[in-house]
């Protein structure tokens, strides 16, 4: 069994930036690729960004996060970061971490199998 809890969310001013921290028990925590999703107020959850548990590659989603947001995985904290800089209103939702055994970043989210309970993030414009 693996736990995921997310920290680092809050309030920030449109461009403005915020760095998400997912912090996993259990020792094989270098397989796992790691995700984020996010979900905003009426809307389905959606990927965000992904890194794979071997080569360490990354996946981003095909919306605009990309050259904004930044996947890091430190194995020997067991923690996941997720670095976003030029913040849009956007942006604004409840934003998870997950954990997928196979170690294969995917967009899939039924692929991941452990969940943490989510961090908000709200943009003001």
């Amino acid at each position: 069994q693996v736990q995921l809890v997310e920290s680092g969310g809050g309030l920030v001013q449109a461009g403005g930036s915020l760095r998400l921290s997912c912090a996993a028990s259990g020792r094989t925590f270098s397989n796992y690729a790691m995700g984020w999703f996010r979900q905003a107020p009426g809307k389905e959850r959606e990927f965000v960004v992904a890194v794979s548990g071997s080569t360490g590659s990354v996946l981003y989603s095909a919306n605009s996060v990309k050259g904004r947001f930044t996947i890091s995985k430190d194995n020997a904290k067991n923690t996941v970061y997720l670095q976003m800089n030029s913040l849009k209103p956007e942006d604004t939702a409840v934003y998870y971490c997950a954990a997928e055994p196979g170690g294969i970043a995917t967009m899939s989210s039924s692929r991941y199998r452990y969940w943490g309970q989510g961090t908000q993030v709200t943009v003001s414009s």
